[in-house]
């Protein structure tokens, strides 16, 4: 297995949003992010602690239009820094999938580092926004973060009418399957494809 520090930094900028992001995939859980979207910092801060990744985060946006290109934006830069960290993906399980619990919602996600891009979900959400966060946004942001990241990416869920709880399992329910599939095995030698190459 590689010794090398799994870590990616990229920085994007366009004429709506201005993103700055660092993850390190065998970090301790530390996060640093300001998005200017609270219950958005809060879903990140999730992803970094229940994954165990190391993130630090500084996203500015044209949040006077709405919370859109903020946070698609940062699902396209989240994917890309994910893709190079993870790099030539010798030895990493390559697969992950959690069903997570959160009170009355129960959230499926499996994913494949497959470096073919699909996005499947189901997400049931009964209001429009919690906080200053579209709840539309949730299946706009991990679209992003899958075909950025060049993942397969599905979501189910099984119960909840709980908006807060829906998102939130999501996001945990993602970091869970992340954490899995770049996990380094060492009975895998090179890639875990018959192909010879993801």
């Amino acid at each position: 297995m590689s010794d090398l520090k799994r870590t990616a930094t990229v920085h994007r900028v366009t004429g709506e949003t201005d993103i700055d992001l660092t993850i390190n995939l065998d970090g301790s859980g530390k996060a640093e992010i300001d998005t200017g979207v609270g219950f958005f910092d809060h879903m990140l801060n999730n992803f970094t602690r229940h994954g165990l990744f190391d993130l630090k985060l500084k996203a500015k946006g044209d949040l006077y239009v709405d919370c859109h290109h903020l946070v698609e934006d940062t699902g396209i830069v989240l994917g890309q820094a994910i893709r190079e960290a993870v790099g030539d993906k010798k030895a990493i399980r390559r697969y992950g999938s959690a069903i997570l619990p959160m009170d009355e919602t129960l959230m499926m996600c499996a994913l494949d580092l497959s470096g073919r891009p699909y996005f499947m979900q189901d997400f049931h959400f009964t209001g429009e926004r919690c906080g200053y966060f579209d709840t539309a946004m949730t299946k706009e942001f991990f679209y992003a973060i899958s075909y950025s990241a060049m993942m397969n990416l599905h979501f189910k869920q099984l119960s909840g009418d709980n908006d807060h709880h829906i998102i939130e399992a999501a996001f945990k329910s993602f970091a869970k399957s992340l954490d899995q599939a770049v996990t380094q095995d060492e009975r895998i030698t090179s890639v875990l494809s018959t192909k010879g190459s993801l």
